[in-house]
This record gives structure tokens, C-alpha cells and sequence, in this order.
């Protein structure tokens, strides 16, 4: 009895749900092309991660191009670090469970901690790393990764302006 409603209620289409608002803007988001570029151009492992980058400084407000650009001077793209820290939190001794939670929780602690809440980006660097010319080299980077504002999508909220002087 079973096959026969199954053949009278015609074939099962298996098909795959259409993507959410925020799904389709981050597979179109200008700023998450932008870092799987610059990831492959470099040949950075860290490249299949651009999406998180992105929807980690969107999460905590963060210019979107200092996650990348930290995790660039710090282990250079992924290609050389340990704990799956590749940002060198904590002189590069903290244990992350992933590279992802390594994102997220870095975003989060830039964007809370009373050490970098509200401050300027130069003030974050120096903090982040007070070698002479490491916030240059920070910066650097982020300036060849493109604008900071301009390629956010409508979608989502202004970006802060935490980062200026």
C-alpha cells in the first residue's frame, strides 16, 4: 500500500534550500572576493576562511581587512603557525580549537577587551604588538587590501568608526 501512494504522489525531488539574504550577500560581498584574491595571490591556506574574516569584523564592528591583515604579518596567511593561532595571540602560546574559533575569538577580544575597545587603529596595533614598525607593516597590508569603507554590502549595519584617529 505504502508504494502505491508513493508512485501516486509522484516522484521525490530532492532539491536544496534557496539561500538566506545574508548567505546571498556574502557569496556576492565584495570584500570576501577581495580577501580570497589577495589569500591566493599570496598563497595563503588561510584563503577557504575569507567568509569568516569577513563575518567576523561584521559581528564585532571591526574594519574588515585588520583580522586578515594581523593573520597575514602573524603566521603569513596560515602557512606557519602552531596551536591553531595565526594571529600570535598571546606571543603565539594560546590554544585555539580551530583556526575558525582562532578568528572569532580574536575579533571578539579586539572588539571587547578593555585593552582595544574604542581605540584608534594605531593604538590597537601598538598595543597588539609594540615592535617599531610592525603597525606600519599592519597597515600596509590593509591598505592593499582596498578601502575600508565603500565595499560593505547595504545589508548590513555602517561600520564604526573605531579605527580613525
Amino acid at each position: 500500500m505504502l508504494a502505491i501512494v508513493g508512485i501516486m504522489a509522484g516522484p521525490f525531488v530532492a532539491s536544496s534550500p534557496a539561500p538566506s539574504s545574508n548567505e546571498a550577500a556574502l557569496k556576492t560581498d565584495p570584500r570576501q572576493v577581495r580577501l580570497e584574491r589577495f589569500f591566493e595571490e599570496k598563497q595563503c591556506p588561510v584563503k577557504k576562511l575569507a567568509q569568516e574574516f569577513v563575518s567576523a569584523a561584521d559581528r564585532h564592528n571591526l574594519d574588515w581587512r585588520l583580522l586578515p591583515s594581523l593573520a597575514f604579518i602573524e603566521s603569513g596567511g596560515g602557512k606557519a603557525y602552531h596551536n591553531n593561532n595565526i594571529f600570535g595571540w598571546n606571543n603565539g602560546d594560546h590554544k585555539f580549537k580551530s583556526v575558525r574559533e582562532s578568528i572569532h575569538t580574536v575579533a571578539e577580544r579586539l572588539a571587547n577587551s578593555h585593552h582595544y575597545r574604542n581605540k584608534s587603529l594605531d593604538k590597537i596595533l601598538v598595543t597588539y604588538n609594540p615592535v617599531p614598525g610592525y603597525r606600519d607593516r599592519v597597515k600596509d597590508v590593509m591598505d592593499g587590501l582596498g578601502p575600508a569603507k565603500a565595499t560593505r554590502p547595504i545589508q548590513v549595519a555602517a561600520q564604526r568608526n573605531y579605527y580613525r584617529n
